[in-house]
């Protein structure tokens, strides 16, 4: 403990969970009333937190070099937990996403393995500028293949449960880490050249021949695909509700727990509906403002560090956080398509919320390098 004392951190960041721990549980307390026969969801959060807490502290007083250096034994285990899940977990809505522990409730790996993406990614690409101050194509086509092949295994696993969603922050880490690397910009041309004939080919063969689609891709990935295509149409009684009740919170909000319009997943995916309709316009012109200073200070910090594996990591989490804040809270507006992303720190979850602390210890860290 006196190891911990004697740590000098921005403190902006333990602040930052204390503000997060009580707009959440706020939060998830007031959706409770929209769920029927749900236990005390609030106080479930709030246990969640309180282990969030215990693993930073833990984490800050191992450091990351122990991470770091055992990264690759995290990966194949989360792997290895990936794959026993579509074996042994039950379906819960249509998917094998979860573990059920009773009396603690369900485990998403997923969530983790997301993290352990992260740290792999920027241990890798760190080792690879140590060892090659001018790398050559060939040398920079071998690297790509092999973070490609990385992100490809625990993709595969995820995809299979099925969630597009978790696998498109995998993707999007994997292309956010690999632009801050120092390859040659000319590789993203080629990859967004590929990517975009693959998307061409896939929205083609979905509108042109369905049952072809459903031969090549299977009927799982049709409905998935058809989710996607039809956002913008607006309809559908989640969002359409969820936008009801973000309109109807006014400048200041309806108060606490008094959120009248029900809709789907209140306490996960359209938690910021909750929000809005409780405090307002104000309350979330606050919320907003207060999450752009934490990625703003995320963002001074990866300038500020001097390892490079560092500054690799927090690219990824900021890619990683930037793209769940923008898409859960657009998809609540009806402006991007409803695909399950939570909001961080703030939607109900034990797995996502641990992930997000473990995120914070080694964020914890990193500023105690750096102020030292």
């Amino acid at each position: 403990m006196k190891r911990f004392k004697s740590t000098k951190m921005d403190y902006f960041f333990i602040i930052s969970i204390v503000v997060f721990m009580i707009v959440s549980i706020l939060t998830v307390y007031s959706s409770n009333k929209l769920l029927i026969n749900v236990e005390n969801l609030a106080l479930k959060q709030l246990i969640w937190y309180i282990i969030g807490i215990i693993l930073i502290i833990i984490i800050v007083l191992t450091k990351n070099k122990f991470i770091y250096e055992h990264i690759e034994i995290f990966y194949i285990i989360g792997n290895i937990i990936l794959l026993l899940l579509l074996f042994f977990a039950p379906t819960i809505n249509n998917s094998k996403c979860w573990f059920v522990i009773p009396g603690i409730g369900t485990i998403q790996p997923s969530e983790f393995m997301k993290i352990i993406l992260v740290i792999m990614l920027a241990k890798k690409i760190d080792e690879f500028n140590k060892k090659y101050k001018n790398p050559t194509v060939k040398e920079e086509l071998i690297f790509i293949f092999k973070i490609a092949l990385i992100v490809f295994i625990p993709s595969v696993l995820t995809f299979l449960q099925p969630d597009t969603g978790i696998v498109l922050i995998y993707l999007l880490i994997m292309v956010i880490m690999l632009f801050v690397s120092g390859i040659r910009y000319g590789w993203f041309i080629m990859l967004f050249s590929l990517l975009g004939a693959f998307i061409a080919f896939i929205l083609l063969t979905f509108f042109l021949n369905n049952d072809l689609f459903i031969n090549i891709f299977g009927t799982s990935f049709f409905l998935r695909i058809d989710r996607l295509v039809d956002w913008n149409n607006n309809s559908g009684y989640q969002l359409t509700n969820g936008i009801a009740a973000i309109g109807s919170g006014g400048l200041f909000g309806m108060g606490l727990n008094n959120t009248p319009i029900y809709f789907p997943e209140p306490q996960t995916d359209f938690i910021f509906a909750v929000f809005a309709n409780n405090f307002g316009f104000i309350g979330c012109l606050l919320l907003l403002l207060f999450l752009a200073i934490f990625d703003i200070k995320l963002i001074m910090l990866a300038k500020k560090t001097k390892l490079g594996i560092n500054t690799y990591f927090i690219s990824g989490i900021i890619g990683m956080i930037l793209y769940q804040q923008i898409q859960n809270i657009g998809m609540t507006f009806g402006l991007l398509p409803i695909t399950g992303i939570t909001l961080p720190f703030i939607s109900y979850g034990g797995s996502s919320l641990l992930s997000y602390m473990l995120i914070i210890g080694i964020i914890l860290n990193i500023s105690c390098e750096t102020e030292k």
